[in-house]
């Protein structure tokens, strides 16, 4: 009987822990602003095909891993819709250059970069030129880092 209750008691301690950690873990897509919507509610698809940071529409949403993503154009929603993966940014939208370091921060939709195909956010204009004068190295640096800091 002692046994199993010192089981019982590991199974939920172990169980608390998950729970908390969850709570306090970062959540895979940052969702900002006042909507609580993927990239502050800017339009995902447009910095592709219009090179430049674009507000979205909240009548034109797309539920996707649990987050609101707002398009400018019915024609951008489908796009998304049929390539999620194309179109979502690096590190969940988080800032890039925190994720290159270790950390995550949240971002700004117009401190942008678009490289080998990939939108890639960052928090502010400092950090964003900071970004650009090494950003492969930072690539390289976040790709590794992202999983650690997810789990954080």
């Amino acid at each position: 009987m002692k046994k199993i209750r010192q089981i019982l008691i590991s199974v939920n301690v172990i169980t608390v822990f998950l729970i908390i950690n969850q709570a306090y873990a970062i959540k895979p897509i940052y969702s900002g602003g006042s909507d609580r919507a993927a990239i502050r509610g800017y339009d995902t698809v447009a910095y592709f095909t219009e090179n430049k940071a674009v507000p979205g529409n909240k009548e034109i949403s797309f539920e996707h891993l649990g987050t609101t993503w707002f398009f400018s154009t019915e024609a951008n929603r489908a796009e998304f819709e049929q390539d999620p993966e194309k179109y979502m940014p690096q590190y969940g939208g988080y800032c890039a250059y925190a994720v290159a370091r270790g950390s995550s921060a949240s971002s700004k939709p117009e401190y942008f970069t678009l490289h080998e195909g990939k939108l890639y956010l960052n928090f502010s204009k400092s950090v964003y030129n900071k970004w650009l004068k090494d950003k492969e190295d930072y690539i390289e640096d976040a790709d590794d880092k992202w999983p650690s800091v997810l789990s954080k």
